[in-house]
């Protein structure tokens, strides 16, 4: 794929104005999204990450348009598997909802310019060895491995050797100061928690980064897609983290549907030489996944949103452990 400098140009300066817009000026305050905000927000983002391949499409043909799509549901679905990461940190290291604004728009910002790096380094290590492609594969396959032998994603702050590392440098202080994320006490110069969160959230995107990038590049090596796939996933993160992450619970299958993915992904870069899978079939292999993976999460939790209803409304009436239930009348038998 072909692609002038022009446009180039034109699409690192849109997604700077529109980072701008989001970070600087819609939400320039340090304040908790509300949900309904935050659905409306992540609607306009996903909109416009998907009027991109529309574009795609009238100036480069389906082929392109299909190679993009399949990258931005990857990485899409990646970042919402790493919200639920983000959120673990911000409860480690003891950080509000209030202050979490700074974290995530600095955090989407280094996002961005490691995605960039690692793109720019992959894109020169397939185009200058062939076997790349397959190293690419067996990484995909072994991320697939981890996410099905572990489950939920795990992190551990604590063992993070940046932060040990701060911690030698910069004495880190128990308590907030508000959005600071340095402080002088006695004339010592301390890192406060909210650096500290923000470290872990740079340096656990830099896995992130490792995941992602084979993931896309087994869908196309046309380094312009690659960079517009992830720049549109990651616009508009923080609405989206505002949306679910608290309801883990509501994505119990999102783990199963991205070890699958990346499962036949790495399966379909291994096979390269092979047997070269159409874009259409991965496209839709993604989207299928991505279905099902959602369609039973939902299925799974239907009935969560009402029993913790019933739980805040009438905890006396329910039911203790262990006691038996009327058939009909679905009541405790206790006492009868």
């Amino acid at each position: 794929m072909d692609v002038s400098p022009i446009a180039w140009i034109a699409l690192i300066g849109f997604i700077v104005v529109v980072l701008i817009l989001d970070l600087f000026v819609f939400h320039r305050k340090a304040a908790v999204i509300p949900v309904k905000e935050a659905a409306a927000w992540s609607a306009v983002w996903v909109t416009l990450g998907l009027s991109f391949a529309a574009l795609l499409y009238l100036w480069q043909g389906h082929v392109a348009a299909e190679e993009y799509l399949a990258g931005y549901l990857i990485e899409k679905s990646l970042s919402v598997d790493n919200i639920f990461v983000f959120a673990l940190i911000f409860s480690y290291f003891g950080i509000p909802d209030r202050y979490q604004h700074r974290v995530l728009m600095l955090g989407i910002i280094g996002a961005l310019l490691m995605r960039g790096l690692f793109i720019a380094v992959g894109a020169a290590l397939l185009d200058a060895f062939h076997v790349t492609i397959y190293v690419f594969g067996a990484l995909l396959l072994l991320t697939a491995y981890k996410v099905l032998r572990h489950g939920a994603a795990q992190v551990r702050p604590e063992r993070n050797i940046v932060l040990r590392g701060l911690r030698k440098i910069v004495p880190v202080t128990d308590e907030l100061h508000g959005q600071r994320f340095f402080i002088r006490s006695k004339g010592v110069l301390m890192a406060t928690p909210l650096f500290a969160a923000l470290l872990v959230v740079e340096t656990t995107d830099v896995v992130f980064a490792v995941d992602s990038i084979p993931a896309i590049f087994a869908v196309t090596e046309a380094t312009f897609i690659v960079f517009a796939a992830n720049a549109f996933s990651l616009l508009g993160m923080r609405a989206l983290y505002f949306l679910i992450s608290g309801a883990a619970r509501r994505f119990r299958r999102l783990q199963t549907g991205l070890c699958v993915i990346l499962l036949g992904i790495g399966v379909k870069l291994l096979l390269t030489d092979i047997y070269k899978v159409p874009i259409w079939l991965s496209l839709s292999f993604i989207i299928t996944v991505l279905a099902v993976t959602f369609a039973v999460s939902w299925y799974e939790t239907r009935g969560d949103r009402g029993r913790a209803k019933r739980e805040e409304m009438h905890p006396e009436e329910l039911p203790d452990a262990g006691d038996e239930l009327h058939p009909e009348t679905g009541h405790s038998t206790k006492g009868a």
